[in-house]
């Protein structure tokens, strides 16, 4: 999604069409066969060199201007396109490209209230709200449209805003003119409310915009009854981010998928990595809080940390997956918990990059390697750097290490269940098939 930054003054909107009251077209909504006879056999060139791409099922002409003083006569002739918006066609003869104007804007009521003598009228544009659906798929957007407004055109795109079901709201730059078969972006109203543009939405009030998050925190079933919230952000891929305060003093933030879906909920205490964090709640203490928690959980699975910092990281359904660093030790280690703490296991970082993990608060602690090296009977080697090569197809996982005296190193293989521990060792000069051999320095 993309930001749009255009001055309302450089929109061209449907008051340029000539004066409703001076175009003798009738004022009868039936079409009569004589104005489709003409529409169909006038509109679809005159539209086509306007550069409607659409393929016109209905068409018909609306009336005409005559200007007595510039000797000129002005057509006008509305087409209903097979998919999408329907046109209205202004043509002022040959000399002259025809213009067109999309069926939301022709059908604006005009400044006194009244309806528009240009408005559409054709069977098949009877529902250009409706029509504005074809613009949000082309989007890659889940919207079912149930308002939308026209808010203008310039010479190669045109602006609508369209209010969805369920509250969501969102501004649509497509082509100009507005057809399916030309790119359309998407861009949430909710930024427009946060943002300087003077690009606004006005089919509903921010608060309505809002009101979905209520939605999503009832899906995400964490018991938060919400009393405030905020919009926080959307991504480049198209995931939007909601803070919600909750009535118990807790916050949590709700990511949302491109297709309107609740895709992850995160403790405002895990969330500082998402637009700076929650600012409706006390993150610090929610933070100060969790990391006792993951203290109590790191000592139950066997590794006594007390947690001082804590990241969390990618974790599969039913873990939580966090780096901690401690208080009461120099290295860290990285936490996978589950919710019985017999299937929870902490791998300190030296050990954690054969699990497939890596530590970037805390520096491994390679003195733990040599002594797997001393384990497994290579008591010369004191390793000064290592490197994850990977896991096996039995299970297994590969750490290189090469050693402070710049003598060639070793491949440390090590089972990963029931618990992490070394297995065997394998000098780099006979590793070449291990994982593309050896490659730190000293080692090659």
């Amino acid at each position: 999604m993309r930001r749009i930054g255009m001055a309302l003054a450089a929109i061209v909107v449907a008051g340029a069409l000539a004066p409703v009251a001076v175009i003798s077209a009738t004022k009868e909504p039936a079409v009569s066969e004589a104005a489709r006879k003409q529409g169909m056999a006038e509109a679809p060139a005159l539209a086509q060199a306007a550069g409607l791409d659409c393929q016109i099922s209905d068409a018909r002409f609306i009336g005409k201007v005559a200007d007595k003083k510039a000797k000129t006569t002005t057509n006008f002739y509305e087409v209903d396109c097979a998919q999408g918006l329907g046109f209205v066609v202004q043509s002022a003869g040959p000399e002259t490209k025809p213009t067109l104007f999309n069926c939301l804007e022709t059908s604006q009521p005009g400044p006194d209230g009244k309806p528009s003598g240009l408005a559409c009228i054709l069977p098949g544009n009877a529902n250009p709200v409706a029509d504005t659906a074809s613009l949000l798929q082309k989007a890659g957007t889940a919207c079912t449209v149930e308002k939308a407004r026209s808010i203008g055109q310039t010479a190669s795109n045109t602006f609508i805003e369209v209010a969805c079901q369920g509250g969501a709201g969102y501004i649509v730059q497509a082509g100009a003119p507005a057809t399916p078969s030309r790119d359309a972006v998407a861009t949430s109203c909710l930024l427009y409310d946060e943002g300087t543009s003077n690009l606004k939405c006005e089919l509903a009030d921010k608060a309505t915009r809002l009101a979905v998050v209520d939605r999503y925190a009832a899906e995400a079933n964490n018991g938060c009854a919400v009393k405030d919230k905020r919009y926080m952000l959307t991504t480049k891929s198209g995931d939007t981010y909601f803070e919600a305060a909750c009535q118990d003093g807790k916050g949590y933030v709700y990511k949302i998928d491109v297709a309107g879906k609740l895709a992850q909920t995160l403790d405002c205490a895990k969330a500082d990595f998402v637009g700076g964090g929650c600012t409706l709640t006390d993150s610090r203490a929610a933070q100060t809080e969790q990391a006792g928690l993951y203290s109590k959980l790191a000592k139950s699975a066997g590794f006594d940390c007390q947690v001082a910092k804590y990241a969390p990281l990618p974790s599969p359904a039913g873990k939580d997956v966090v780096e901690m660093t401690c208080g009461n030790r120099p290295d860290g280690a990285i936490g996978v918990f589950a919710a019985s703490a017999a299937e929870s296991v902490v791998y300190d970082c030296a050990h954690a990059q054969a699990a497939g993990y890596r530590c970037v608060m805390t520096k491994a602690n390679d003195s733990l390697l040599t002594a797997d090296l001393k384990k497994l009977g290579k008591d010369s080697c004191t390793v000064k750097e290592s490197r994850s090569v990977g896991k096996t197809q039995k299970g297994t996982a590969f750490v290189e290490v090469n050693c402070s005296d710049g003598l060639a190193g070793y491949m440390i293989e090590y089972s990963l269940s029931p618990k992490l521990e070394p297995l065997a060792v394998t000098g780099c000069a006979f590793a070449k098939g291990i994982g593309g051999g050896c490659k730190l320095a000293g080692n090659m």
